[in-house]
């Protein structure tokens, strides 16, 4: 679901000026497939919107989402195309959080004057979608900047996904044990479980029955803590360095050591971690000892507390677990 957002290319483009400013060396920048760009979020619309219809045939019967329906979902939407009209509010809302965080990356690499590529989205048979992503394309010089692009992303989705998440609760319904029916459940992050109590208070949230805009905001939460893992290239990785440039690699090690465990309660976090740590615990270096700001570091720690709210050690697991 989750993958780097974005990879310096080795050769240098930018250069510091004053030792917080971004100034172009080369005035050529890289010339964009939009075709490809617009071809991949089409697809991704349309994966989401075939898996938000099988949800919401889910929610409209009172019964658990299963994910086997939605791959159900693609024979019944090739028969009986206007059944896809029902998927749009999960897959509306999924994209809306995904290009919002993409956007927040690529606005503020443009803003800088790092050669950025748009978003890549990248479609999915299960939930629709595998998450988003930008390349950077040009060496990035500045620890202010590499911060500002890493961080930009996460906060831009979360201003999207928080009201999402808040009006999907405000839709769903309570079915007692409906969270123990079908053949998996998901987790329920600090974030949904806070809104909840607001919602439904005095409810358990196994009793809960999530509207598909809801479901599509948990997935945003998902991908918000998958990219915000303080490791490699991921944001919380290039978020890590502008503060800790030298402990990078220790600390990226260490967190992939410290998800091992959580396989106990999700077996894709084994994968995960193997994945980051053979391909993704190094950082490109930034040659700049230029402190972060108050304003960065504040932002920093925003970044931790976004982290913390949409964690979910156990994201999905088998049904009766």
């Amino acid at each position: 679901m989750s993958s780097p957002d974005f990879s310096p290319a080795p050769y240098p483009q930018y250069a510091i000026s004053g030792g917080n400013e971004t100034v172009p060396l080369l005035a050529t920048r890289s010339r964009e497939r939009y075709w490809l760009h617009i071809l991949l979020f089409v697809l991704t619309l349309l994966s989401t919107t075939i898996v938000g219809a099988a949800m919401e045939m889910d929610f409209r019967r009172n019964v658990a989402f299963d994910i086997e329906h939605s791959l159900d979902m693609y024979g019944w939407a090739w028969r009986n195309p206007s059944l896809l009209w029902q998927g749009l509010p999960f897959s509306l809302t999924l994209l809306g959080i995904l290009l919002a965080h993409e956007l927040g990356h690529y606005l503020t690499a443009l803003y800088h004057g790092v050669d950025a590529s748009p978003p890549y989205f990248m479609p999915s048979p299960v939930l629709g979608t595998f998450g988003a992503f930008i390349r950077v394309r040009s060496q990035i010089y500045s620890k202010l900047v590499l911060f500002d692009i890493g961080v930009s992303g996460p906060v831009a989705g979360f201003v999207v996904l928080l009201p999402a998440l808040a009006i999907g609760l405000a839709y769903s319904k309570v079915i007692p044990g409906i969270g123990h029916q079908g053949p998996v459940q998901f987790g329920v992050p600090l974030l949904q479980w806070l809104l909840e109590r607001a919602i439904f208070p005095g409810t358990h949230s196994g009793d809960i029955c999530l509207h598909p805009v809801a479901r599509a905001a948990w997935v945003g939460m998902f991908a918000t803590a998958m990219n915000l893992l303080p490791v490699g290239q991921l944001d919380g990785g290039h978020i890590l360095y502008s503060f800790f440039p030298n402990q990078h690699r220790t600390i990226s090690k260490l967190v992939c050591l410290m998800i091992l465990p959580l396989g106990f309660f999700w077996p894709g976090w084994v994968l995960w971690a193997l994945l980051l740590f053979w391909l993704g615990r190094r950082h490109p270096v930034v040659y700049d000892t230029t402190p972060l700001t108050p304003g960065r570091r504040q932002l920093g720690w925003l970044a931790l507390a976004l982290f913390l709210l949409c964690f979910i050690y156990a994201p999905i697991v088998s049904g009766g677990l």
